[in-house]
């Protein structure tokens, strides 16, 4: 039987006057969006608009919270007390949610963003914090998680919905961490690159890290980001290359 496999893209991400990533051609490619929320990227207006694309798409609609820095496209490291963190998250997404709803759709999945997905991973408390500010607005929110991270963990722990996430454009540590975008080999460049590097993970069920150190994961999403230059060309060799081998690709609550 074939097995079932999400494509994903962080999208949504334009804010004002700026244009950020090619959202239309991304969402006639991938399976699901997740939707920046304002904070790091993204404003009222591109949320709507993403989210109406996305239904008309048949596109599932993540919410993509991240911290507060807009300047910073919510890259850096921020303190916040946790308390103060779980409100922010529910804030965001449910921002998001009633842009979604008011375009005939709704959030199914959340995804944290940039620096507070990435600290989410190594950090059990910010982990905690997350998966809690989900699990308090909306239980049947599915929480979209890096694999091999503490988020996964923390969020098995309150009983949300897990798919584990990895990443085709990005280079990991012997830990199953990222490499770090300030160290060389962090980025994986060109469609061709990124799915030999989806297809390794994939078939051998592994995060395969920059030394080649294999880590025991079950990958079922798999993202692209939108802000990268090839980003469209990587989506769609990856598409074809998963359905040409055999996997079924879905939206997230269909692989759920």
């Amino acid at each position: 039987m074939s097995k079932k496999l999400n494509l994903n893209s962080d999208l949504g991400e334009s804010f004002g006057a700026w244009d950020m990533g090619s959202d239309d051609a991304m969402l006639r490619i991938v399976n699901s969006a997740n939707v920046a929320c304002g904070y790091h990227a993204g404003d009222p207006l591109v949320m709507c608009k993403t989210t109406k694309l996305a239904e008309e798409c048949g596109v599932s609609i993540g919410a993509h919270p991240g911290y507060p820095d807009l300047q910073g496209f919510g890259r850096r490291r921020m303190d916040i007390p946790l308390v103060e963190l779980e409100a922010m998250l529910i804030y965001q997404i449910g921002a998001l949610d009633a842009c979604a709803r008011s375009q005939g759709g709704r959030v199914t999945h959340v995804k944290p963003h940039g620096a507070l997905s990435n600290i989410a991973c190594a950090d059990r408390k910010v982990a905690d914090a997350v998966a809690r500010a989900v699990a308090k607005l909306d239980p049947s929110l599915v929480l979209l998680a890096p694999s091999a991270s503490q988020l996964v963990l923390a969020g098995r722990e309150l009983n949300l919905t897990i798919v584990e996430e990895i990443f085709a454009d990005r280079a990991y540590t012997d830990d199953g961490n990222l490499v770090p975008r300030s160290q060389p080999g962090a980025m994986i460049h060109g469609a061709e690159a990124s799915l030999q590097h989806v297809m390794r993970m994939v078939e051998e069920s592994a995060l395969i890290s920059i030394n080649g150190k294999r880590i025991p994961v079950n990958p079922q999403s798999i993202c692209v980001h939108g802000d990268n230059a090839d980003a469209v060309a990587t989506a769609q060799a990856i598409r074809d290359g998963l359905l040409k081998a055999g996997y079924v690709l879905t939206t997230i609550p269909e692989l759920v």
